[in-house]
């Protein structure tokens, strides 16, 4: 199976990728002669690149792909193979994350901050262990911080040879506007319904139904599909959202639908942190000779202090994830009734629930959906804010009740 098997739904993309892939393996061939210059000049390939694309379109996806591509080393490429073959050793270690020369960057934190970058800018500077290319997949440019952007436009704007950046972000507004000045831009779009379906269940061996249920409720995003398809704790939680639209009738109703909302995110953190805090706290005393039952040695305070803090941080993220991709499904669910509204003959995404979306499309009118819509995307914006998540939440829930 190909790298590009992965990157669904997004045929343009791959073929610029694979392109530039193809001049990038002629350029190392090329080098290794002494006609590396002349072979990059007006090539496909570039030193950095940035994916942009809705969630779920597969940004990460694709710059793994072509990173893949880029150290593949297959025999058939000398035969007119497309680099990114999948089998080849240098394609398995990137894929999975072990290859010596990508680092992937993926952040479970509100930040990426100027220490991590000073880090990733060390990194680049160092030439490829394969003598290929050392290649930097920064998965949430977007949260990189403004000093911390500052940071990596110098590496951007003086690349080491044989360095590539791969950012990925939701938008080209959301990375400074010297960095993407400087990097080649593939705007990706959101995945058909049915090419999801598709890769449920080709690669994950999600029965049919499932796969089709899963990908028409998450509307073509990839990642929240195969979580819906495999874990029934989120198909109970999307459920209980989708009730929360007859449950904002009165005040009470409301403000107790508010608070379940965030009760259920907070537990979303909590399994989280039931999952991974222990094993980090064990293994860093472990590290700094901590024993069992007695006190830790001296200078270690600092260290742990860091855990806890970094662990705090990436609770409030996992919360804020949780809340975002419930008001994600309420979204979709006021998209279906103002569809019905407008008589429109597009297939609902939350057909599990048509008779409450037919109830409320019969009950009230196309403006007072729309407002609904933009009050549950103000919360949305309110939470990107830092508003204090239960007070975004009570006052969506409050709109969506006056309509």
């Amino acid at each position: 199976m190909a790298v590009w098997d992965d990157v669904v739904g997004q045929e343009r993309v791959t073929e610029q990728l694979s392109a530039a892939a193809r001049d990038a393996d002629a350029f190392v061939t090329a080098e290794a002669r002494g006609k590396g210059s002349a072979v990059l000049s007006g090539s496909s390939m570039t030193h950095a690149w940035l994916f942009t694309g809705p969630p779920g379109s597969g940004r990460a996806a694709a710059a793994r792909a072509f990173a893949a591509a880029l150290q593949c080393v297959s025999p058939d490429r000398a035969l007119g193979g497309q680099p990114g073959c999948g089998f080849c050793e240098a394609c398995h270690t990137t894929m999975v994350g072990t290859h010596a020369d990508v680092e992937i960057i993926r952040t479970d934190l509100l930040t990426i901050g100027v220490k991590e970058t000073r880090d990733l800018v060390r990194r680049a500077q160092m030439s490829p262990a394969g003598g290929r290319w050392q290649v930097i997949v920064l998965e949430d440019a977007d949260r990189l911080t403004e000093g911390a952007g500052n940071v990596l436009l110098k590496a951007v704007e003086e690349p080491a040879p044989r360095t590539v950046w791969l950012l990925c972000a939701p938008s080209t507004e959301d990375v400074l506007p010297t960095i993407r000045s400087r990097c080649r831009h593939l705007s990706l779009r959101t995945p058909p319904v049915e090419a999801v379906a598709d890769v449920l269940m080709r690669r994950d061996g999600i029965e049919p139904d499932m796969a089709a249920y899963a990908a028409r409720a998450t509307q073509g995003h990839i990642g929240h599909a195969r979580r819906l398809a495999t874990d029934p704790r989120a198909r109970t939680r999307r459920e209980a959202v989708l009730k929360l639209p007859a449950r904002v009738d009165d005040v009470g109703g409301a403000l107790k639908a508010a608070q379940e909302l965030i009760d259920a995110a907070a537990e979303d953190a909590k399994e989280v942190a039931e999952e991974l805090d222990s094993k980090e706290t064990e293994a860093l005393r472990a590290a700094l000779g901590g024993a069992e039952g007695k006190r830790m040695p001296r200078g270690t305070a600092g260290a742990m202090k860091e855990l806890e803090d970094k662990q705090k941080r990436r609770a409030t993220r996992t919360q804020r994830d949780s809340l975002d991709l419930a008001l994600t499904d309420l979204t979709s669910f006021y998209r279906d009734v103002l569809a019905q509204q407008l008589g429109s003959d597009v297939a609902l995404a939350n057909a599990e629930v048509r008779d409450v979306v037919t109830r409320l499309a019969s009950a009230s009118r196309p403006e007072q959906t729309l407002r609904r819509i933009e009050a549950v995307l103000e919360c949305r914006r309110a939470l990107d804010r830092n508003v204090a998540p239960l007070l975004a939440v009570e006052s969506m829930a409050m709109a969506l009740r006056a309509g």
